[in-house]
C-alpha cells in the first residue's frame, strides 16, 4: 500500500542508488537539447552517452542501463538509430523512455514513428498534456511543440496508454504519474514557472527519467525524477527570479540534490484513478 511517506522513502532509495551506480544512459535526443541533457544527467549523477546513429545503436544499447528517446528534431539516421535502439532495449529487457515531441497530426512523419515505437514497450511514455493527449487519441490543438492543455484538465485521458507502457509521466504545472503497479495517480507540486522558459527542461526530464529507470522500479523512477526537478525548480526560483540566473542555480539544485532536500521538500498527492 503506498502513501505519501513511503513513496518519498522511495524516491530517497532511488536518488542514493542513482549516486552509487552512475548509470550509462544513452539518449538519442534533439539537437537543442543534447548539451543540457547530458548536462543535467551528469549534474544528477549518471553518465549520459549521446549515440544517436544507426551504426552504432546496436551495439551501445546493449552496454546501456537505460535508454531515452526524443522525438524533438528527428533526422532520418535518427529515426533509424531510435528503433533499433527501442528494439534492443525490449529485446535485452533495458527500460526506455519515449518522449513524443510535437506528436500529432502535423508532425505526421515523426508521428508515425512513435506509432512504430510504441511496439517495443517503453517502460515510461513522458511529455506535455497535449502530446499525452494526442498520444491518447483525443483531439488536441497544440502550439508548436507546447502544451495548450494544462496537466490538470487530461491526466486520466492517459490511463488509456497503460496498455503500451508502464508508466505514464505528465509534466505541467502539476505533474502526474499513472502506473500499472499502482491503485493511484500521484501528483507532484514544485517547480517554477520559469522552468518551461529553458530551452530542453522537459527534454532532459525525461533523460532523467532514463537515469532512474536504471536503478529503481519504473513508478519509482518517474516518481523520483519529477520530485528532483520539481524540488530543484522550487529552490532556485527562491534564489533568482531571473531566466538565465534560475538556469544557473536549477543545475546546481539538480546537483546539489540530497535525502533531506527530498524528506523536506518533496510534495506529492496520491489521488484516486477513479
Amino acid at each position: 500500500m503506498y502513501n505519501s511517506s513511503n513513496i518519498i522513502a522511495y524516491v530517497i532509495d532511488a536518488w542514493q542508488k542513482l549516486q552509487q551506480q552512475t548509470p550509462l544512459v544513452q539518449c538519442i535526443t534533439n539537437s537543442v537539447a543534447a548539451n543540457y541533457a547530458a548536462n543535467v544527467l551528469l549534474a544528477a549523477g549518471a553518465s549520459p552517452a549521446m549515440i544517436d546513429n544507426p551504426f552504432e545503436a546496436e551495439s551501445f544499447t546493449q552496454i546501456s542501463a537505460a535508454l531515452s528517446i526524443n522525438m524533438g528534431t528527428p533526422t532520418s539516421e535518427q529515426m533509424q538509430a531510435m528503433q533499433i535502439s527501442a528494439q534492443t532495449a525490449n529485446k535485452q529487457q533495458i527500460p526506455w523512455v519515449l518522449d513524443p515531441v510535437g506528436y500529432g497530426a502535423i508532425l505526421k512523419w515523426r508521428s508515425d514513428m512513435v506509432d512504430t515505437l510504441l511496439q517495443y514497450h517503453p517502460a515510461v511514455i513522458r511529455g506535455n498534456a497535449s502530446e499525452i493527449s494526442a498520444l491518447a487519441g483525443n483531439i488536441t490543438q497544440a502550439k508548436g511543440v507546447d502544451s495548450t492543455l494544462k496537466s490538470d484538465d487530461m491526466f486520466q485521458l492517459a490511463q488509456s496508454l497503460l496498455s503500451k507502457t508502464s508508466c505514464v509521466a505528465i509534466s505541467g504545472e502539476n505533474d502526474y504519474i499513472l502506473s500499472n503497479t499502482m491503485t493511484c495517480i500521484v501528483k507532484i507540486r514544485g517547480g517554477s514557472h520559469l522552468q518551461p522558459k529553458i530551452t530542453a527542461t522537459g527534454c532532459a526530464l525525461g533523460a532523467l527519467i532514463a537515469a532512474y529507470c536504471a536503478v529503481a522500479p519504473v513508478h519509482i523512477a518517474a516518481i523520483a525524477a519529477h520530485v528532483h526537478f520539481a524540488i530543484a525548480g522550487k529552490l532556485a526560483y527562491d534564489q533568482a527570479q531571473t531566466i538565465g540566473s534560475f538556469n544557473t542555480m536549477f543545475m546546481d539544485y539538480i546537483h546539489m540534490m540530497d535525502a533531506n532536500l527530498i524528506q523536506q521538500y518533496a510534495c506529492i498527492e496520491l489521488i484516486s484513478d477513479d
